[in-house]
């Protein structure tokens, strides 16, 4: 069975649209000799004249008027499907985006992200779900949609990147705790009692390599795997957390927030995802709305450390 060339529906519209040979070459950017030869390929093709002389002019056969509907939506149709698509309609979009992220994000960043989705796009929904590790899997499955976090020397390389926002560390304990009379400089942050947040459970952190260099060490009481862990523990107790300032903007409320007294360098947060997702206008419109949402400024401004 011999395979139709397709390419001689999109010449059939144009010919039964146009009533003419010449039109239709125009149209289709073609020379009216080409559109000529295409119009006896159709005729042999459907085994009917198609298009018959009628004056100056040339008329449909009965075939032709029949088929003349059905050609031009299949015409419209292939070419809608092989086209880009460049806008969504929000309004009736419907849709699950599930962002994968770190301890803090949610309770800063989730309530006007939904906000924001929610007013442009009421049929989406956002299932957020918790980052236990830098593994990329999840995003080439297809089983999340945007991760966000510092980027990894694990990440595979096809994932695209875009920056969300810079973030600093910054040393927190509770609202009278004894530091917030005294303030802290480096022997009384090397002096108090720390809990430090790893998600692997190492024992040493970027705080004690800074410190080693200066040929200090702190007292790292406990260890636990996420920010909000290691806040709950300072707001109840005389411990010292170290965690970054944006993130954890929403879960340090009624704490006291104090300048580190030792230099890290700043993390860059970034959101990831999958290249099958790059075109796509839906997604590239959720992208954009994280990356909105985060530009707007949360953290405590500098003048608000002690």
């Amino acid at each position: 069975m011999t395979t139709p060339d397709l390419n001689l529906l999109v010449a059939l519209a144009a010919l039964l649209e146009e009533g003419s040979v010449a039109r239709a070459a125009r149209r289709l950017k073609l020379s009216p000799s080409a559109m000529s030869r295409t119009l006896a390929r159709l005729r042999q093709t459907t085994g009917d004249p198609l298009l018959v002389r009628a004056g100056r002019g040339l008329v449909p056969t009965p075939r032709a008027v029949a088929l003349r509907e059905r050609v031009v939506r299949l015409a419209s149709d292939a070419e809608a499907v092989l086209s880009p698509v460049r806008d969504v309609d929000l309004g009736n979009l419907s849709r699950t985006f599930t962002l994968r992220t770190g301890d803090g994000f949610v309770e800063n960043f989730g309530p006007r992200l939904i906000a924001r989705v929610g007013e442009e796009a009421p049929g989406v929904r956002l299932r957020f779900a918790l980052k236990a590790d830098k593994d990329s899997a999840p995003l080439r499955q297809g089983e999340v949609d945007l991760d966000t976090g510092v980027i990894g020397v694990g990440a595979s390389p096809e994932l695209r990147v875009r920056a969300l926002f810079k973030d600093r560390f910054v040393a927190v304990v509770r609202e009278d705790h004894p530091l917030c009379e005294e303030g802290m400089s480096l022997e009384q942050f090397v002096g108090g009692r720390h809990v430090l947040v790893s998600r692997r459970g190492l024992e040493r952190g970027p705080v004690d390599e800074a410190l080693k260099a200066l040929g200090m060490t702190r007292e790292v009481v406990t260890i636990v795997g996420g920010f909000a862990a290691a806040l709950s523990l300072a707001r109840a107790s005389d411990l010292i957390a170290t965690v970054p300032c944006r993130h954890t903007f929403a879960l340090r409320a009624g704490m006291r927030t104090f300048a580190l007294p030792v230099r890290l360098p700043e993390i860059s947060i970034c959101m990831f995802w999958h290249p099958r997702f790059d075109a796509d206008p839906a997604h590239r419109w959720f992208r954009q709305c994280v990356k909105e949402v985060c530009d707007n400024p949360l953290a405590v401004s500098e003048e608000t450390l002690v």
